[in-house]
């Protein structure tokens, strides 16, 4: 969708700076915003993977969304986000900047398969070769494409090799301004494959190296591109299991026996820097702008003190998740007040973001070790193994010893589909999007506020009030979150066509997956 600016100078020069490159080198680069071809393949990377992570992050659709979505945050102040009166607008953003990042990994697939510019994208000691490049930008784009589908449901997309007439997005020569919406169905059909392509290129060559430094998530490992591949290809698969059973199983199987994720080393993440201006979006929000209207949910908090669900012992993540109040204890603020008591708890009663979560260098993660062992767990009809694994792993990713961390996973009660997703839930913190989706899929955590749930019972010298959750629109958390004003009117005819196929743009309106 060429539409999208893909990447201003202003960017590309802060950008590489990030990359430590020298001021010599920065001369030598001869940047044209509407030419991105003229720049090298490393910096177009680096750019690429800081937009994705920025975008899925970023406050309007995270903070302000997701992470509301999945009650790990609740408002303190205004709570219309938490009771899902969710603006128009609030989507415009984030769709506009997954293109530009899809614009970006895109230019660099052109620019190693152009035989008039592959030679100089893969010339240089970092860069690699042209096979890597594009294996790598083919697993990003499915991670960006899935972001998006995640959310929207049915989207403009574009496949490496896939050659479905519907997929229109990221046309050029002529630019392409109305792409048509492909199905979901497609789209998780395709993406599997691309996976699938890109693994098996990358695991023929696992001790090259691609992008170098200028790849923040692995600094170049191509093992570790190839683990992540087949790791996102069982999130995928495990999404579509209720409605293409032998797909699934498939997909699952093959990514599975080539290599996955096998502890935290692998892990794919972001990690942001502590000097202006990349710092991590969280911490952009709370410290830079001093905002202090987002707390840690009621529902996160007593969960993790084992007062609520199916675990009843202090977790040791609790004070990493979030931090005590003024009087050292871990209070959340209640989700979904309404409006007129929303602003009662101050900033210093209850507990807001941990600091590692809003560190400026804090590490945003794309998926995780402990993900793929859920899964595993999953597939394998909760298999108690798996689940421990997947316990470890996410504390000690979070800083808790090894022994600790497997004397706490030892002590939990034996694996069931509610323990595993919910200790899933917990692993996923700050993953909203993740953690919403899957949500949406199984229905886990039980323990969520529903409508007319009580989530504050307060009491007055005038006697005891109880505060109950009432959506402004809808019925529970929202299915997905309403496509952009601008489609509506630049790309009228295939948005239309879209919800004729999917269904009403509404946040009630379920996605193919969770039909």
């Amino acid at each position: 969708m060429n539409f999208y600016n893909k990447i201003s100078a202003l960017a590309l020069l802060s950008l590489t700076a990030f990359a430590s490159c020298s001021d010599d080198k920065l001369a030598e680069i001869n940047i044209d915003p509407n030419r991105p071809g003229n720049v090298p393949t490393p910096t177009l990377i680096l750019s690429a993977e800081k937009q994705i992570m920025d975008n899925v992050r970023n406050l309007d659709f995270s903070l302000n969304g997701t992470m509301l979505f999945a009650q790990y945050y609740s408002q303190n102040i205004y709570t219309d986000q938490s009771r899902y009166d969710i603006p128009k607008n609030t989507s415009d953003r984030y769709w506009a900047d997954g293109f530009k990042a899809l614009n970006n990994l895109n230019e660099i697939i052109k620019l190693n398969t152009n035989p008039a510019t592959k030679a100089i994208a893969a010339a240089g000691a970092v860069a690699g070769t042209n096979a890597n490049q594009i294996a790598i930008c083919r697993v990003l784009k499915v991670f960006t494409f899935h972001s998006l589908s995640d959310a929207f449901g049915d989207i403009p997309y574009q496949s490496f090799a896939g050659a479905d007439p519907s997929f229109e997005a990221l046309q050029q020569n002529p630019d392409n301004y109305t792409p048509k919406y492909a199905t979901q169905e497609k789209i998780y059909t395709d993406m599997l494959n691309e996976l699938k392509q890109a693994a098996d290129t990358l695991w023929k060559y696992p001790t090259a190296n691609t992008f170098g430094v200028s790849d923040v998530i692995y600094k170049g490992n191509n093992e570790n591109w190839a683990r992540f591949a087949n790791s996102l290809r069982l999130r995928l698969a495990t999404r579509i299991r209720g409605k293409l059973p032998t797909l699934s199983q498939q997909h699952f199987a093959e990514a599975l026996a080539q290599g996955v994720f096998t502890s935290n080393t692998h892990t794919a993440a972001f990690k942001y820097s502590i000097s202006a201006p990349n710092e991590a979006p969280l911490y952009k929000g709370t410290v830079t702008a001093n905002r202090q209207d987002f707390a840690v949910s009621h529902i996160l908090i007593n969960s993790l003190k084992g007062e609520l669900g199916p675990f009843n012992t202090l977790d040791p993540r609790l004070p990493i998740y979030a931090r005590p109040n003024k009087n050292n204890e871990f209070i959340g603020q209640p989700y979904g007040l309404p409006l007129e008591v929303a602003g009662v708890n101050k900033p210093a009663d209850i507990s807001l973001p941990g600091i590692l979560v809003n560190a400026a260098d804090f590490s945003e993660v794309l998926q995780e070790y402990a993900e793929v062992a859920f899964l595993i767990s999953e597939y394998q009809n909760w298999s108690d193994s798996e689940y421990k694994k997947g316990v470890v792993a996410s504390l000690t990713r979070w800083g808790i010893a090894q022994p600790a961390a497997q004397t706490y996973a030892n002590n939990l009660p034996a694996a069931t589909k509610e323990r595993v997703l919910t200790q899933k839930y917990f692993a996923l913190y700050t993953q909203g999007l993740e953690a919403w989706s899957e949500i949406r899929r199984t229905g886990f955590p039980s323990f969520l506020v529903k409508p007319n749930d009580i989530v504050w019972t307060r009491v007055l010298p005038t006697g005891t009030v109880n505060y109950v959750f009432k959506p402004v629109f809808g019925d529970g958390i929202p299915k997905r979150i309403y496509y952009p004003l601008k489609e509506q009117s630049v790309n009228k005819t295939n948005y239309q066509q879209a919800l004729t196929a999917q269904g009403d743009d509404v946040i009630t309106t379920p996605l193919w997956w969770n039909k």
